[in-house]
C-alpha cells in the first residue's frame, strides 16, 4: 500500500489572471493524489475568490492582503499551528510575504524548498533596474536566506538554473534540483471549439495561421513579432499564414498600441481571451504556436501547444527551447526582431511531410517531458527521497 505523502505548498495567489504559478500549481494538484500525494495549498486570496471553486485539492485560503507585498496577519499563525502535520513543503514564489512567513514558521520544523517560477532570471535585472535595486535592498535578509537554508531549490529547466546564478552575486544553495512542469492533455470538444474560435475570428475565415497565446506584453515580444510579421509579409508578398494573438492586454493603452502597429496589415488577428474548447482549438488547428519571449522560465502554453500536436516556434529566452529542438517539435532563435523573422522564415520552409513530421514529434516530446502525471511523480519521488 502506498503511504501518503503530505505536501504543503505556499503561494501568493491561485488567481489565473496572475500568470502561470497558478496553473502549475493546479496542474500538479490533478496529478499529485495519483502519486500518493496529499496536497494542501495555502494561499492569500480571499476566501470568497471564484478560482478558489472547484480545485482538486485542499485550499486554505487566508486573504485578503493588505498590500501589494501580500501581508496577512493570518498566515504566520496558520504555518506555526500546521507545520507539523506536513512531511514537506514548496513556498512558491519570491518577493512576496509569504516567502518570509513560511520561512520563518518552517525552517527547523520540516523540510522545504523553493520554487522561483523564473522571477530569478536577470531579465528582470536589466529591464527594470529600480525595481532590481529595490529588491538588493530586500535580498540579504529575507530571500537570501531563504534560498540559503531550503533543502533545496526546483528549477524548471536547466536554463533557469544557470540564469538565476547571475541575478544576485550573494547567492548560495544546498540543492539544485530541476523539475519540468506538466499539464494534463486536454480534453476538448474540437468542433464546439472551431466554431467558438471562427466567432472570436470571423476574419480568420478558413486560412492558415500561427497564434500567439498569452497575455500581450513586452515580456512576451509581442511588438517585435507584429513589425517581424510585417517585414515577412513584405518579403514574401501574398501571406502564406495569418497571424492570431489571443489573450489580454497588459491594459488598454498598450492593446490600442498593438492595433495601431497592425492596423494595414489585415493578415493580423485580435481573438481576445479564449477558454475551454475556443482556446484548445485555437492551438490545435494552428500551423505552429510562435512565443517569441524576451523571459519564460518554461512557458506552460508550450507544454499545452505539444500536447495537442502543434510545433512551437520560439525564442531561446524560453527556457525549454533546447528540449524541443532535440525532439525536432519546432525552432528556436534570439528573441530579436531579426530572430522572430527567422522562425517565420524557417516555418515557412517546411515542406508538406516535413510539417506532419513536425506535429508528431511534438506529441512526442509532449508525452517524454511535459506530461503532468510525468512530471508530478518525478517531483514527489525527488521530495521523497531527499
Amino acid at each position: 500500500m502506498m503511504n501518503t505523502f503530505r505536501l504543503l505548498r505556499v503561494v501568493h495567489s491561485l488567481n489565473p489572471a496572475g500568470g502561470g504559478v497558478a496553473e502549475a500549481i493546479r496542474q500538479f494538484g490533478s496529478a499529485a493524489s495519483a502519486q500518493g500525494c496529499d496536497l494542501t495549498v495555502v494561499t492569500l486570496d480571499e476566501p470568497t475568490a471564484p478560482w478558489l471553486v472547484g480545485l482538486p485539492f485542499e485550499v486554505v485560503a487566508l486573504g485578503p492582503r493588505r498590500n501589494g507585498y501580500g501581508y496577512t496577519p493570518k498566515l504566520a499563525p496558520w504555518l506555526r499551528d500546521n507545520t507539523a502535520s506536513f512531511d514537506a513543503a514548496i513556498i512558491d514564489g519570491l518577493w512576496q510575504y509569504h516567502g518570509w512567513a513560511a520561512y520563518r514558521a518552517l525552517k527547523g520544523e520540516i523540510p522545504y524548498y523553493v520554487m522561483p517560477h523564473g522571477m530569478l532570471d536577470p531579465w528582470f535585472k536589466r529591464h527594470y533596474p529600480l525595481k532590481h535595486l529595490k529588491k538588493w535592498l530586500y535580498w540579504p535578509w529575507a530571500e537570501y536566506r531563504i534560498l540559503r537554508d531550503a533543502k533545496g531549490v526546483i528549477f524548471t529547466a536547466e536554463e533557469e538554473l544557470q540564469k538565476a546564478r547571475q541575478s544576485f552575486w550573494l547567492y548560495r544553495i544546498q540543492d539544485e534540483i530541476i523539475a519540468p512542469l506538466g499539464i494534463q492533455k486536454p480534453s476538448y470538444d474540437s468542433t464546439k471549439g472551431k466554431a467558438l474560435f471562427q466567432q472570436a475570428v470571423p476574419t480568420l475565415g478558413q486560412s492558415p495561421y500561427l497564434v500567439f497565446l498569452g497575455r500581450l506584453h513586452e515580456k512576451k515580444g509581442v511588438d517585435l513579432l507584429i513589425r517581424a510579421y510585417r517585414r515577412f509579409i513584405a518579403l514574401v508578398g501574398e501571406p502564406p499564414f495569418q497571424l492570431v494573438f489571443v489573450g489580454p492586454a497588459r491594459d488598454a493603452a498598450y492593446q490600442a498600441q498593438l492595433e495601431a502597429a497592425a492596423s494595414d496589415c489585415p493578415s493580423i488577428h485580435f481573438a481576445g481571451i479564449l477558454y475551454g474548447d475556443a482556446k484548445w482549438a485555437a492551438l490545435a488547428e494552428a500551423e505552429a504556436l510562435i512565443l517569441p519571449s524576451h523571459q519564460e522560465n518554461f512557458g506552460l502554453v508550450v507544454a499545452e501547444a505539444l500536447a495537442v500536436g502543434t510545433p512551437v516556434l520560439l525564442s531561446k529566452q524560453v527556457d525549454i527551447w533546447r528540449e524541443v529542438i532535440k525532439a525536432k517539435a519546432g525552432h528556436a532563435e534570439n528573441d530579436t526582431e531579426e530572430g522572430a523573422l527567422a522562425l517565420l522564415e524557417q516555418h515557412l520552409a517546411l515542406i508538406t511531410h516535413e510539417r506532419k513530421e513536425t506535429r508528431i514529434q511534438a506529441v512526442r516530446c509532449f508525452k517524454k517531458n511535459f506530461e503532468a502525471d510525468a512530471s508530478a511523480r518525478r517531483l514527489i519521488s525527488m521530495l521523497k527521497s531527499r
